[in-house]
């Protein structure tokens, strides 16, 4: 499986950087792409970034065609500007082309906002990505797994998204009742 795995300028940058990592520890072939306000967040929340494979404005990487685009993108965290722009078609960054293309392929499209509270215009554009395929994430983690320390809270959002990503993990056990 080719998974593309974009971190953008919200806050949260620690969700991204544990994807990667726990990515990258997997037999699939995985790709990074940082924005430039997600480089600058990860300084602002003292993240150390994963080195990317390529640059949020090389719109000739190969994620952005339609001929070699990823089976999965994930983007984690997804600001409301990269949203907004994936909604509305904009499709003038690799993330945001890259995204284009996961939809126009009928590709798994997984956005992770991490935004609160909402405007109508992001609920707006969060419904036009479910209606062309995509997938709305947010980073709201649950509590019934008795999370002890943040990391538990970052692992829940994790394990959440490789669920819907169809990649197996053992990082939360899934809940089967009392």
């Amino acid at each position: 499986m080719r998974i593309l795995v974009s971190i953008t300028g919200a806050s949260g940058i620690i969700y991204g950087r544990k994807m990667i990592e726990i990515l990258r520890k997997s037999k699939e072939d995985v790709k990074l792409v940082v924005s430039n306000c997600g480089k600058e967040v990860a300084r602002y929340e003292k993240v150390v970034l994963p080195k990317a494979d390529y640059g949020d404005d090389d719109l000739a990487a190969p994620p952005a065609s339609g001929t070699n685009g990823p089976d999965v993108m994930i983007v984690m965290p997804c600001s409301m500007k990269t949203l907004g722009k994936i909604a509305n078609g904009i499709s003038d960054t690799l993330t945001t082309r890259a995204a284009e293309v996961a939809l126009k392929e009928r590709k798994r499209l997984i956005l992770v906002v991490r935004e609160t509270p909402l405007s109508l215009i992001a609920i707006e554009n969060m419904r036009r990505i479910t209606l062309a395929g995509g997938i709305i994430l947010p980073a709201c983690p649950g509590f019934y797994h008795n999370p002890k320390k943040i990391e538990d809270l970052v692992d829940f959002i994790i394990a959440k998204t490789l669920n819907v990503a169809g990649i197996e993990h053992r990082l939360v056990i899934r809940w089967k009742g009392e």
